[in-house]
């Protein structure tokens, strides 16, 4: 079925049943269509603070999938994730009932506001929409948001606003993002990721140019002009394009400092000073971040002095360098980075505050994403104090291609393997000392490793 026939479906009396309503963006989902009117119910896996919190508004949610749930339904929504074989997604095409992706609803909401800012990259996504959510709220832009993290500022991954502004993490992975109508297109980077789904770099590069081309001829797309892929990826782009940059860049930063990793800079757009932002949270990859929202700012008319407000109260949202506590003296942080680039950003940040050793407990996140990336995760895993694997979390995927953590250990020396969480936890325990910064890091369920560390503390 065609993405414009969606929006007949999502209106105001008609039911909306969504497989997997727990997610991130699904729950976001559920609770913006619902303040539409929408009659929405749900299902999922498990029980969940989501799963309760989505009761509570009124929205039915049922636990386990069985076909009788989409029974009544107008239309079906699920998550990619969610196959044919589902028994709910199974029991709608039988019936007829339309069966439609999360990417199409959330494609089909963004039409309906004036400005559609959708950011998107390999990495980088969730800080910079959170950015971008702080300084049109700053704006009293009064934005519509959906985030793949909670943000404190919200208390949410998600916003329902009465602007005309819709701002959205955009995810290329099973080319979601091509469901998408953004006016304003951000492209933070472009790397060899999700490649249980993508070919190779220069599938990857296909996408976010379809991406970037779904732009109409008067918005405009906002590009990392420091990432080679990139610039490649939009190579003969005749929409119009703003670059940003640290260093060069229709939007780059001036009289930058660097303070135990934290950055002091002007942000400048062609020749004229903007804003001036002295950033709550470390990183050069953060400088960039936030270069590429005050540029995303700048394209849709924000004035210089709510991004400077929007920013000097940001905070990280979850997992992203989460302070966790203390533990024997070493400060326990939490971090999302699964791809060998944010891992990279993720220990340049660690390195330049001053602890006395980096200890990573990392989780790699599906067999596939590290066999493809295997040697890139190998050399930039060797540059911890102390590197401690965990095995890998399967998330989507069975593992037919015979790979293991420890085949990273035995590429690693001095590092560590432990199968379970609570051997990482005990080795955690065991080595941790005052002055050491401990991360653990992963989009799996690595984060559990540290809490239950900081149980004891």
């Amino acid at each position: 079925m065609e993405t414009k026939n969606i929006r007949d479906y999502l209106q105001a009396g008609k039911r909306a049943h969504l497989v997997g309503i727990g997610g991130v963006s699904m729950a976001s989902l559920a609770e913006v269509l619902h303040g539409a009117g929408v009659k929405v119910t749900g299902s999922d896996q498990r029980e969940s603070a989501t799963v309760l919190h989505l009761r509570g508004l009124g929205i039915p949610v049922t636990i386990g999938h069985r076909a009788e749930s989409v029974e009544g339904a107008d239309c079906v929504v699920r998550t990619a994730a969610v196959h044919d074989s589902n028994p709910e997604i199974a029991a709608a095409l039988s019936a007829g009932v339309p069966v439609f992706e999360r990417a199409q609803a959330w494609g089909a909401i963004m039409r309906d506001y004036k400005n559609a800012l959708c950011i998107s990259g390999t990495h980088g996504k969730t800080t910079t929409t959170s950015m971008c959510t702080h300084i049109f709220m700053a704006a009293q832009a009064d934005p519509t948001v959906m985030i793949g993290g909670t943000l404190p500022l919200l208390e949410a991954c998600h916003r329902v606003g009465h602007g005309d502004t819709i701002i959205l993490e955009s995810c290329e992975y099973c080319d979601s993002f091509l469901a998408f109508f953004p006016t304003v297109a951000v492209i933070l980077n472009v790397e060899a990721d999700h490649l249980d789904y993508f070919k190779d770099l220069a599938d990857v590069e296909k996408s976010f140019r379809a991406f970037a081309d779904k732009v109409p001829e008067d918005g405009l797309i906002v590009a990392n002009c420091e990432d080679e892929n990139t610039m490649f990826t939009l190579r003969g782009e005749k929409r119009p394009v703003m670059t940003f940059g640290v260093e060069k860049g229709d939007v780059h930063a001036e009289n930058l400092s660097m303070d135990h990793g934290f950055g002091s800079f002007d942000v400048v757009c062609r020749g004229e000073k903007y804003a001036h932002l002295d950033l709550s949270v470390p990183g050069m990859h953060n400088v960039k971040n936030a270069l590429a929202a005050a540029a995303a700012a700048i394209a849709l008319r924000i004035p210089g002095r709510a991004v400077e407000d929007g920013m000097r109260d940001f905070r990280l949202p979850g997992r992203r360098f989460e302070y966790k506590g203390v533990y024997h003296g070493a400060e326990v942080c939490d971090d999302y980075a699964h791809h060998p680039g944010e891992l990279a950003s993720l220990f340049d940040t660690a390195e330049a505050l001053d602890y006395k050793r980096v200890v990573c407990a990392f989780q790699p996140h599906t067999y596939s994403r590290t066999h493809e990336l295997f040697d890139d995760f190998v050399g930039v895993l060797r540059r911890p104090d102390v590197t401690i694997l965990a095995e890998i979390f399967a998330a989507r995927e069975d593992n037919d291609v015979g790979i293991s953590s420890a085949d990273l250990a035995a590429k690693i020396p001095g590092s560590v393997f432990c199968p379970t969480l609570a051997d990482v936890t005990a080795k955690l325990r065991e080595i941790a000392q005052p002055g050491d910064l401990i991360l653990t890091v992963g989009a799996g369920d690595i984060y559990l490793a540290g809490e239950a560390l900081m149980k004891e503390a």
